[in-house]
């Protein structure tokens, strides 16, 4: 399929981020195009090495400069089902935490330095499709790279974390929960990773207006909370 002639005025926008429109092509396909034109290659490559391992994430059909042509999963966000409360926030939690451990078991790709593994470093539950016929499946692997599993994990803390320490946010209880529940069911040190997390996360250029002041309050609740479990 020529990617290129694909119009996408022809085909229903399904979702758009910041960077970001998705295509429905069809019941079985999407295509994800970047408006300011990156070339998909590198994220293409990572999507074949780990569906090609086995972990669930959705097959490449085609990539051709800012479009990646996907296998369209079917399904409910992660997100979509603790809102409607279809998945408990202690099972959300390890849904989060077991993608993490599947992910960062995988062979570290070639390149990586003594220590890495493979990172996705933005895996929190918008991010996580619950298919019905093959479960969880992780989305969105434009910022997957090699590194160090701690920094992965730090990173979701601290994006949980931000709907925590949002007072007026709808969700901020039951965010703050979905961390302690994550925080106990992950191995690595997250305080550890802390610092260079947030530095990641205040560069993020995906961040919308207000989050951005988030991320500083975000990290200390996740600093405590660790501690808090150490020391009860």
């Amino acid at each position: 399929m020529d990617l290129a002639s694909l119009d996408p005025g022809e085909h229903a926008r399904i979702a758009a981020g910041t960077s970001t429109d998705v295509f429905a092509v069809d019941d079985a396909t999407l295509l994800r195009r970047y408006r300011d034109g990156r070339d998909t290659a590198g994220e293409a490559r990572v999507l074949r090495y780990v569906a090609g391992l086995g972990f669930p994430a959705p097959a490449v059909i085609d990539a051709s400069g800012p479009d990646l042509l996907l296998e369209r999963l079917h399904g409910p966000t992660l997100l979509q089902a603790l809102a409607a409360e279809e998945v408990s926030i202690p099972d959300g939690a390890r849904v989060l935490a077991d993608l993490h451990t599947r992910l960062h078991a995988l062979p570290a790709p070639e390149g990586s330095a003594p220590g890495e593994v493979l990172v996705h470093l933005d895996i929190h539950p918008a991010n996580v499709i619950l298919t019905e016929a093959n479960g969880p499946y992780l989305i969105d692997w434009s910022t997957a790279r090699p590194g160090r599993a701690a920094l992965d994990v730090a990173l979701t803390a601290i994006i949980v974390a931000e709907v925590a320490v949002d007072a007026g946010g709808t969700y901020s209880q039951a965010a703050r929960a979905m961390l302690v529940a994550f925080l106990a069911a992950v191995d690595e040190d997250v305080v550890g990773s802390l610092d260079e997390a947030v530095q990641q996360r205040l560069v993020d250029p995906a961040l919308v207006s207000g989050e951005r002041e988030l991320v500083v309050p975000a990290a200390e609740l996740v600093r405590h909370l660790v501690e808090l479990a150490r020391h009860p």
